[in-house]
């Protein structure tokens, strides 16, 4: 199976790399601009965020570096990897973390985002299949839940692909920029019960 669908073959896929502290002021100055696209035109909503809200804040990056050195299974962990171009620069990233409920350790929350000029080449999918692999191989991960706005059918798409399952629609969940934006949860199965 071809995880990227690149004109010139799965071998000019970019790296995907472990987020690290070293790396982490381009991430956040990626996810700064992949987050001021929310509820552009021709992006629509990808985040239940107002178009006006939406930036990545010191706050928020704080909280989430803070969770990249949290052993897996403990409360606030969260693992990032980043696809990153041929001079090192971020174009997608794929983040695992621990569910904010008490015993829920033996499942994951996935996140995703993809530059545009990279969408529609088939990273979306390579970033997922390497989270989901990690989940099973090396985390020992029971699951991987996720929550996407119900409009966004290219996703939902993508992870019905993977395995992914709906497990529930929260309609009329968010009313943000004069929109009434409903919530699909999705979970994939990593192991037995």
């Amino acid at each position: 199976m071809t995880l990227f669908n690149d004109p010139a073959g799965p071998a000019h896929a970019p790296p995907i790399v472990l987020l690290d502290e070293a790396r982490f002021p381009a991430f956040a100055a990626y996810l700064h601009r992949h987050l001021a696209d929310n509820g552009q035109p021709g992006h629509g909503h990808f985040q239940p965020i107002p178009a006006a809200l939406s930036r990545f804040t010191p706050e928020r990056a704080a909280a989430f570096a803070a969770g990249l050195a949290v052993p897996v299974g403990q409360p606030g962990w969260r693992r990032v990897w980043v696809a990153v171009d041929a001079a090192g620069a971020p174009v997608g990233h794929v983040d695992l973390r621990a569910h904010p409920e008490a015993w829920t350790a033996h499942r994951a929350l996935l996140g995703l985002g993809v530059d545009t000029a990279w969408r529609r080449r088939g990273l979306a999918r390579a970033l997922c299949v390497h989270a989901i692999r990690w989940a099973a191989e090396d985390a020992g991960l029971a699951a991987i839940d996720l929550q996407v706005l119900g409009h966004n059918q290219a996703a939902i798409s993508l992870y019905e692909s993977l395995g992914f399952e709906r497990v529930g629609v929260w309609e009329d969940f968010f009313r943000i920029d004069g929109l009434s934006l409903a919530f699909t949860d999705m979970s994939l199965r990593l192991g037995p019960r």
